[in-house]
């Protein structure tokens, strides 16, 4: 077994290898000659044959996009050149190896998190960008894929607001998506967990969050049968009685439980056409193979006298393409709607479901309706398929794509204003890699990040430029980001570019939090487990926050928790007075008290009671 780099504390980044030889139990530390492998931690690797691919990872403020392969057998580094369709600089993401290719999904490229599938040909020596169809996972890292079969799964991740136990699977033959939902009692929080493939189980350990102020939350050993899932073609299906297992902690065997109530326990719910029977194939066209049928772009093709109703319920369910035009064919005979690739999958696997039927697997249909009016917003996705099988609906590749003309983004419409801005002073193009590819929005506030703009030639435009900047962002106030004061206060040093207040306000989750953002910090790295926190029942507790800021936490613990009573503790007279503020204009005040001060000394101690 190879442990490879990580770290030992915030400022310890390794890049050492350790074996460890199962037979005997004892580790190694090899020892190299060069630094060729850089130090680094929430990197992704997988093993081919006999050696380790290693892609990205985290040092400090560095993220890196470098690629490296460990020889086993050698016990040497390699870094791969540069190749193919390259992806971005990332951390915490997930790799997996199958036959000759390394899939890689996710992770975080510092300033938000990716939802990007790409292979690496260990063969070719070269990446490419995967193309799939269906609804693609939603952006995450922190997160574990697998391969089964012929299967890619991606689980869990960061943020876990969305669905944090929802099992995208991808088939590799057919590279469409399908989804699954794994119903935990526990609920389960797959972050940073390991699943790993024995047999035809999918065996999770571990996964969680910390927070060293408000404790922790890990998830128990699970166990799920893979072959329900893949064997049910589409993931739709209710499978009822499976066996449940969990890892005995102490004897690692599996045990049975399929009647105990006190361990965690997996299983699969239908996410579409929930209890919902089979529609006729009554006018059902023939679709060919699949595998023929992979594109980049589908059509709906009706009859003229059904086009407003089937537009309308495409709209309905989110499947017509907004970004293509519909147009007419045959002289007007037909309607032409582009729909997404979603529909695609749905209408797909729809049609398998009838394939099966009309082989007297399944008796149960859902009759074609025959009425002339239908009530949309009482439609299932069953019936509005029903209704388009119904009316000779046919799904075609989209040959001409008459894509709409793209609207210019924020950051194309800034590079060309700045770009003929600086033309026209005469300063030098180089400036334009001090442009910012991303940036925040507070409130009305776009904040620029702090390394934007930063040499001294562009004070001599500063007057033009940032009016130019707002304008092209649509920002009512533009700001750039400063480095946190070194102060124990840790005070903002956000410089207001555009506009003369830095008071802001901020609505999360339900809660508002009003502030001056030129001299309080504000994070957005800790949503998930502000949202955590308010999502408990603490009507009956007492709170102590020794670091409240301007509410970050005490105002979830009231608002959404119904805490009982909170100290807030806190020494930044700007963070109080926003504190204060936010506490009256959440109708909580009458809840909180706040201690200003050193929490050493004004913290309560065990015995003050309400």
């Amino acid at each position: 077994m190879f442990v490879i780099g990580g770290r030992t504390g915030p400022d310890k980044i390794l890049s050492d290898v350790w074996i460890l030889d199962t037979t005997m139990n004892s580790w190694k530390l090899l020892q190299f000659s060069d630094n060729l492998f850089p130090p680094r931690h929430r990197h992704a690797a997988a093993i081919m044959g006999s050696n380790i691919y290693v892609f990205g990872g985290l040092d400090n403020d560095t993220i890196f996009s470098s690629f490296y392969v460990f020889d086993t057998k050698t016990l040497h580094w390699k870094e791969i050149p540069v190749s193919g369709d390259w992806p971005c600089a990332r951390h915490s993401h997930a790799m997996v190896a199958s036959d000759s290719q390394i899939f890689m999904f996710g992770g975080y490229n510092g300033g938000k998190a990716l939802g990007d599938l790409y292979s690496f040909d260990v063969q070719k020596g070269q990446w490419t960008k995967e193309r799939t169809t269906g609804r693609n996972p939603h952006a995450r890292f922190s997160h574990s894929i697998f391969v089964h079969k012929n299967y890619l799964g991606v689980l869990g991740g960061c943020p876990v607001i969305q669905h944090c136990e929802e099992l995208a699977l991808l088939d590799l033959k057919l590279r469409l998506w399908k989804h699954v939902t794994l119903n935990s009692v526990g609920k389960d929080l797959f972050v940073r967990s390991t699943t790993n493939v024995v047999g035809d189980d999918l065996v999770i350990v571990g996964g969680g969050a910390s927070c060293y102020a408000f404790g922790t939350k890990f998830s128990e050993p699970a166990k799920v049968n893979l072959l329900h899932i893949i064997h049910s073609r589409d993931g739709h299906m209710s499978i009822k009685n499976q066996r449940k297992y969990v890892i005995n902690q102490d004897e690692g065997t599996k045990t049975n439980n399929i009647e105990s109530s006190c361990q965690p326990q997996l299983e699969l719910r239908p996410n579409v056409f929930e209890d919902e029977s089979l529609c006729s194939n009554d006018n059902l066209p023939c679709l060919k193979d699949q595998s023929q049928m992979i594109a980049l772009h589908y059509i709906l093709q009706l009859k003229k006298k059904y086009a407003k109703l089937g537009k309308d319920i495409l709209k309905k369910f989110g499947w017509l393409d907004l970004g293509r035009k519909a147009r007419t064919e045959e002289g007007g005979v037909h309607i032409c709607f582009p729909v997404c690739q979603e529909f695609f999958a749905v209408f797909h696997e729809r049609n398998n479901h009838l394939l099966d039927a009309s082989d007297g697997q399944n008796e149960t249909f859902l009759k074609p309706h025959k009425q002339d009016k239908y009530l949309l917003n009482e439609l299932s996705y069953a019936e509005a398929l029903t209704i388009l099988h119904e009316y000779g609906a046919i799904i075609l590749e989209d040959k001409v794509v008459e894509e709409r003309k793209a609207a210019k983004s924020p950051l194309k419409v800034m590079t060309e204003a700045v770009t003929s801005l600086i033309e026209h002073k005469g300063l030098p193009m180089w400036l334009l890699e001090e442009l910012p590819t991303r940036w925040d929005r507070l409130g009305d506030i776009i904040i620029l990040p702090i390394n934007s703009f930063k040499d001294s030639l562009w004070d001599s435009i500063a007057g033009e430029l940032w009016l130019i900047v707002a304008k092209s962002l649509k920002a009512h106030r533009l700001a750039r980001q400063g480095p946190v004061a070194a102060t124990g206060t840790r005070d903002s040093t956000l410089q207001i570019l555009v506009g003369d207040s830095g008071w802001v306000n901020h609505r999360e989750n339900g809660v508002l939090y009003s502030f001056d953002a030129t001299k309080c910090m504000f994070s957005w790295g800790n949503l998930s487990e502000k949202i955590r926190m308010a999502s408990l029942d603490c009507r009956e507790e007492v709170v102590v926050d020794l670091f409240a800021g301007i509410g970050y936490f005490v105002l979830p613990f009231l608002v959404r928790a119904k805490a009982k009573f909170v100290y807030a503790c806190e020494w930044n007279p700007h963070a109080v007075e926003a504190l204060r503020h936010n506490l009256q204009a959440n109708s909580v005040a009458d809840r909180c008290i706040i201690l200003e001060g050193d929490n050493r000394v004004t913290a309560p101690g065990y015995s003050i009671c309400i």
